[in-house]
C-alpha cells in the first residue's frame, strides 16, 4: 500500500475536505471570575451557528451552537454555568455584609451589650472590610434594631432575624471552602463569648448562622467548643 493512501490517510485528506465552522454572535457582556486567568475580567456572551464547510467554504447549515462565554484577556470559552461564581469584587463584599450581620445577630441577641462583646465585634467587621468601624457604631445599630418594631429580636432566634442572617449566608455559602464557613461561625461564638457564656438566645442565633452555612449541627456543637477553648 502507498504512504498516504491507508485508511488513516484517507481520513486525513477527508477532514482537511469536510470540516464544520462556527459563527460567533455576541448577545451580551459584563464583568466575570475568568477560571483561566485566575481574576476578574471582561466577558462576552456568544451565541453560534455552525455549518458545514467544504474545503474551508461554509455551505450547509449544522444548527445552533452555545450559548458560551467568552474571556476578553485569554479568548478562551466556557459554560455559561461560570457566570454563577461571584467576581472578587462582589466576593469580598459579601463576605464583609455576612460577617457585619452575624455580628448584630449575635450582639442583638446577647441582651445588654458590653464594651467587651462590642469591641470583639468591631475587630471582626474591621476584618472583614469595614475599617472604620467602632464599638459606637455597633452599639447605635443594636440600638436601632432593637428600637424598629418591624423586626424582632428576642429569643429565640426570631423570624425576621433569621431571615436576615439567610439573605446574607445563603448566597455566599457555595463558595467558601468548609474552613471559611467555620471561620464565620467561630466569629460570631467569639463575639458571644466576650461577655460570658453562651446565652440562649446566642446558642440559638449561632445554631441558625451554622444552618445558612451549610454546617452540621454535630460541626456546630464542635465548633462552639472549640471556640470556649482559649488559643
Amino acid at each position: 500500500m502507498l504512504p498516504g493512501r491507508g485508511r488513516d490517510g484517507r481520513a486525513g485528506g477527508l477532514a482537511r475536505i469536510l470540516g464544520t465552522r462556527t459563527a460567533w454572535t455576541p448577545v451580551g457582556d459584563g464583568e466575570f471570575f475568568c477560571p483561566g486567568c485566575g481574576g476578574d475580567r471582561n466577558y462576552q456572551r456568544l451565541t453560534g451557528r455552525r455549518r458545514l464547510t467544504v474545503l474551508g467554504l461554509p455551505v450547509l447549515p449544522r444548527g445552533a451552537s452555545g450559548p458560551i462565554v467568552e474571556c476578553v484577556s485569554c479568548l478562551r470559552h466556557f459554560g455559561t454555568d461560570v457566570l454563577d461564581h461571584p467576581t472578587t469584587v462582589r466576593f469580598s463584599a459579601m463576605l464583609r455584609d455576612a460577617v457585619h450581620t452575624v455580628a448584630l445577630a449575635v450582639l442583638s441577641a446577647g441582651g445588654t451589650c458590653t464594651r467587651t462583646s462590642l469591641e470583639t465585634a468591631a475587630v471582626a467587621v474591621r476584618a472583614a472590610g469595614f475599617p472604620e468601624c467602632t464599638r459606637e457604631q455597633l452599639a447605635a445599630l443594636v440600638d436601632a434594631l432593637a428600637a424598629d418594631t418591624g423586626r424582632s429580636y428576642g429569643p429565640p432566634c426570631a423570624p425576621g432575624l433569621a431571615i436576615e442572617l439567610h439573605e446574607a449566608l445563603d448566597p455566599l455559602a457555595p463558595h467558601l471552602a468548609p474552613a471559611g464557613r467555620e471561620s464565620i461561625l467561630l466569629q460570631g461564638a467569639r463575639i458571644a463569648l466576650a461577655d460570658g457564656p453562651y446565652t440562649a438566645a446566642e446558642r440559638e442565633v449561632l445554631g441558625t448562622v451554622g444552618a445558612a452555612l451549610t454546617l452540621r449541627p454535630d460541626d456546630v456543637t464542635r465548633l462552639l467548643a472549640t471556640a470556649r477553648t482559649p488559643s
